[in-house]
């Protein structure tokens, strides 16, 4: 009566004899409990649009969300989720392999999930999570369980740390039968989906205030010009990874990752515009949520870099 004969809640209450507040409750039911679904897809190709102007430069699929100058950080960051949760279900399939990148943004998007059964599925934990003061399972547990309750899916975890104190000590580790296990589940993903980590947003990236990297590894990383990270894999502007810390962290290479087939990339808040930026430019993502400042400030950031490149070329 609502969604599909465009019925008010006031005409529904009066038919069934409830209250309005009954019907309120009973659409929120049927959308958490999978009986409605509503799908955002992605905005066609139409230049003047800012979806359209981002995949004609970029070349991925897009969808931007409106959301009010007003709204704090983790406002924002839920009204993307809410559309980034509805296009990782337009991925999925059953017995599909969905890895996933732990951080703030994929714990909202797991959060808010409905329930859609994909049988034979399974969620991969895309990287690892402790550090040298906390195990990271709690967080990255959550994030991953979430996600397998929703969909009905088998949990497959990745019980290393972020960043290895030594990169022998990887190499090592990536020898072990237990994490070559995980390792070949995440070659066989069909979806991933993953932030951007920044190393000054406005909402702190949880890679950099957690602890998982010391402040003069930091301040290096700064000086060597990263800008932030995709799956704890450190990235520059320019969409370059060759860095010693990469030789130490746990996540998939942009290498690594261009081999899934479908690659959700969620980002919200203008401040992530340059490492997106960067992370577009290694071509990590095949689809993309972010919100309208976002969108703004990275078109924005896309044409001074143009224009500083004609300018140079000159």
């Amino acid at each position: 009566m609502y969604y599909l004969q465009g019925q008010t809640m006031e005409n529904i209450a009066h038919y069934l004899g409830v209250s309005r507040s009954s019907v309120s409750r009973l659409l929120s039911y049927a959308r958490e409990a999978g009986l409605v679904r509503i799908s955002v897809s992605a905005a066609p190709g139409t230049r003047d649009t800012l979806a359209g102007q981002i995949k004609e430069i970029f070349g991925v699929q897009t969808s931007v969300v409106p959301v009010r100058e007003v709204d704090t950080e983790l406002s924002r960051l839920h009204n993307v989720a809410l559309v980034a949760a509805e296009r990782l279900i337009e991925m999925m399939e059953p017995k599909a392999v969905l890895g996933i990148a732990w951080g703030n943004t994929t714990a909202e998007i797991t959060r808010n999930l409905p329930h859609v059964d994909f049988p034979g599925s399974t969620i991969v934990q895309l990287n690892g999570a402790s550090n040298a003061s906390q195990s990271g399972l709690p967080y990255a547990d959550a994030i991953i369980s979430q996600a397998a309750e929703a969909f009905g899916s088998r949990m497959v975890g990745f019980p290393v740390p972020a960043f290895f104190d030594y990169p022998e000590t990887k190499q090592a580790l990536w020898r072990e039968r237990s994490i070559r296990n995980v390792l070949r589940f995440i070659d066989a993903a069909t979806v991933a989906m993953f932030g951007v980590g920044a190393l000054d947003a406005h909402l702190p990236s949880h890679v950099y205030s957690g602890g998982f990297l010391e402040p003069q590894e930091i301040r290096a990383a700064k000086a060597d010009g990263i800008v932030g990270d995709v799956c704890t894999v450190l990235i520059r502007e320019d969409g370059s990874t060759d860095m010693d810390l990469n030789q130490r962290a746990s996540g998939p290479t942009p290498a690594v990752l261009q081999k899934i087939p479908r690659r959700l990339c969620v980002v919200s808040g203008a401040s992530k515009a340059l490492p997106l930026f960067g992370a577009l430019r290694a071509e990590v993502a095949t689809d993309l949520v972010l919100d309208d400042g976002a969108a703004r400030a990275l078109l924005d950031l896309a044409r001074t870099r143009a224009l500083r490149k004609r300018t140079m070329g000159r």
